[in-house]
C-alpha cells in the first residue's frame, strides 16, 4: 500500500521590480489569462489572487504591482504599498528577477523580502532570451549570493520552460493543509473587477508616453440582462487634452479600445457583453488619496 499524498496549501506572494514578468508568470501557471499584462511599467496596480489547485495541493499566489523607485505622488506609494503587504500574510516569497539583469529597483524588491522573513523562492524568468546559456551559471551564482534563497528556478513565462519544476518546487515549500478554494476557483475577485482590468490594459497598449499613468477605469454598471452583461465604464484622464486623446478623432480610439475590451471580456467571461464607455476628467486624481480611494485603490 502506498502512502497517503502529504497536502500542502498556502499563498505565496509574487514580488518584483516592473516588467520582470510577474503577471505573464502568474497567467502561464493557471493556464488563462487573469492578469493584465503590457511592456509599460506600473500596468499592474492591484494585487490578484490566482488559485493553482494540483493534486498535492493547492497553491495561492499573489501577484503584486512592481517594487519601484519612480515618482512619489499618491498612485505610487499605493503600488508600492500593496507590493509589499502581499507579503505580510503570506506563507512564501517568490522573487520574480530577469535573467541576467539586475537594477536598483531588483535591490529595492529583494529588501523588501528579505524585510519580511519570508523563506523565499527565485525565479528566474526570460531564460529564452538568453543566447549564451552557460552565461546563467555566474547570474545564479551572484544571485544566491545576495540572498539565503531556498531555491533558484529558471523560467520562461513566456514559453512556459520551467514551469512544472518552479510549480513542484513552491509546492513543496509551503505547510501541509487542505485546499482554502474549490478545485474549479481560480480567483477571489469580480467579474466587475476584471471588466475593469481588461478595458485598462487597452489603455495601456494603445497609448504612449506619459497617458496611461494619468488613466484608470471605473465601472459605473454591471448588470446581467439574462446571459448578457450591460457594462458602463468610465475612462478617468487628470486633463482635457488627455481627454481629447483617448477619444481619439472622431472617437476612432476609444471606439478601438473598447471593441478590444468588448471581445476579451466576451472571453473570459464566456457571455456577450454590451460595453458603453465614456472618457471624462477628474483634476490630479493620481496625486490625491480620497481620489484613489474613491476610484478603488484601497489597501485590503
Amino acid at each position: 500500500m502506498s502512502d497517503p499524498v502529504v497536502m500542502r496549501s498556502g499563498r505565496v506572494g509574487m514580488v518584483g521590480r516592473p516588467n520582470v514578468g510577474k503577471s505573464t508568470l502568474l497567467n502561464r501557471i493557471l493556464g488563462q489569462k487573469l492578469a493584465i499584462t503590457s511592456h509599460k511599467a506600473q500596468t499592474t496596480r492591484h494585487s490578484i489572487l490566482g488559485v493553482k489547485t494540483r493534486p498535492e495541493g493547492q497553491v495561492l499566489f499573489v501577484d503584486t504591482p512592481g517594487i519601484h523607485r519612480r515618482g512619489a505622488d499618491a498612485l505610487n506609494r499605493y503600488l508600492n504599498r500593496t507590493a509589499r503587504t502581499a507579503v505580510l500574510d503570506a506563507d512564501l516569497a517568490l522573487f520574480v528577477v530577469e535573467a541576467l539583469r539586475w537594477t536598483p529597483e531588483d535591490t529595492l524588491a529583494l529588501e523588501a523580502v528579505a524585510s519580511s522573513g519570508l523563506p523565499t523562492i527565485a525565479a528566474v524568468n526570460k531564460v529564452d532570451t538568453v543566447g549564451d546559456k552557460e552565461a546563467l551559471l555566474p547570474y545564479l551564482q551572484a544571485l544566491a549570493d545576495r540572498h539565503g534563497f531556498l531555491a533558484l528556478v529558471p523560467v520562461s513565462a513566456a514559453r512556459g520552460d520551467g514551469i512544472e519544476d518552479l510549480e513542484r518546487t513552491v509546492l513543496a515549500a509551503l505547510p501541509e493543509g487542505e485546499p482554502r478554494f474549490p478545485e474549479e476557483q481560480i480567483t477571489d475577485r469580480s467579474e466587475r473587477f476584471f471588466a475593469t482590468e481588461l478595458l485598462r490594459e487597452q489603455l495601456v497598449q494603445r497609448y504612449g508616453q506619459e497617458l496611461p499613468y494619468r488613466t484608470t477605469v471605473e465601472i459605473e454598471r454591471f448588470e446581467d440582462q439574462g446571459g448578457r452583461y450591460l457594462i458602463h465604464a468610465l475612462v478617468w484622464v487628470e486633463r482635457p487634452g488627455q481627454k481629447a486623446i483617448v477619444i481619439g478623432k472622431g472617437g476612432e480610439a476609444l471606439k478601438a479600445a473598447a471593441t478590444q475590451a468588448r471581445l476579451e471580456m466576451q472571453k473570459l467571461f464566456d457571455r456577450p457583453v454590451r460595453l458603453e464607455v465614456w472618457v471624462k476628467v477628474k483634476k490630479s486624481w493620481s496625486s490625491d488619496e480620497a481620489a484613489l480611494a474613491s476610484l478603488g485603490y484601497r489597501d485590503l
